[in-house]
């Protein structure tokens, strides 16, 4: 019998783990109490939370969710809040994707950190409505690649395919902030964090939220 040490992280991330630490909230309705999970309650008034590392299953979350929330009234608006180190760039362009290929408008916010392919889709929100936390960190750098293997060909068909990819993104944040594909490519070149007010100025986001005193009076202008 093989055992298997844990770390800490590790033991958090795991399902029953996790499934644990989630908080479920106790509604009274007409037939008596009714328990749900937290995230669950924040679907319910069309709010998502990214708040992990993006990969396939968590897009395949995500997506799910807006195209629920798409199909329950277009026209309204879909919240995503954002505090992701980034992720798998494929995953990620399949949620931008879908972003903007339904009619709701989605209003990105950042709470913590929205970094590498985080912040793509902290940028990729819906114009005007790209909010931060006043604390709140965003990065933007190239695709990272690890270690390739195999035959040369293979390499060299790899390295084109990122460069493509590389392209994809820069183009990506050049819509979303007006700046030239030079300029994010300069930027990007290694990684370049800014904070809330530096992302603001460089129009990766729109607003800067301080404290929601009232639905209309939160932003700082």
């Amino acid at each position: 019998m093989n055992t298997k040490i844990l770390s800490y992280e590790e033991y958090l991330n795991q399902p029953q783990i996790m499934n644990q630490l989630v908080p479920y909230v106790i509604e009274q309705t007409g037939r008596g109490e009714r328990g749900m999970d937290i995230f669950s309650r924040l679907l319910r008034e069309r709010i998502i939370f990214l708040g992990t590392a993006v990969d396939d299953h968590i897009a395949s979350l995500i997506i799910a969710q807006l195209l629920f929330l798409e199909a329950e009234d277009p026209e309204k608006d879909i919240n995503l809040y954002i505090n992701s180190p980034g992720g798998s760039v494929s995953a990620g362009l399949a949620i931008y994707d879908t972003m903007n290929y339904i009619k709701s408008k989605v209003s990105t916010i950042c709470v913590g950190m929205a970094a590498s392919m985080g912040a793509v889709l902290l940028a990729g929100g819906e114009q005007g409505k790209r909010s931060a936390l006043p604390n709140s960190k965003i990065m933007i750098h190239q695709p990272w690649v690890g270690g390739l293997q195999g035959q040369t060909t293979d390499i060299e068909i790899h390295a084109k395919e990122m460069i493509k990819t590389r392209d994809t993104l820069y183009n990506i944040l050049s819509a979303a902030t007006g700046k030239t594909f030079e300029e994010i490519t300069k930027d990007c070149d290694r990684d370049h964090y800014l904070s809330s007010e530096e992302a603001k100025e460089y129009k990766l986001i729109d607003n800067i939220l301080i404290q929601r005193a009232s639905p209309t009076n939160n932003t700082k202008k």
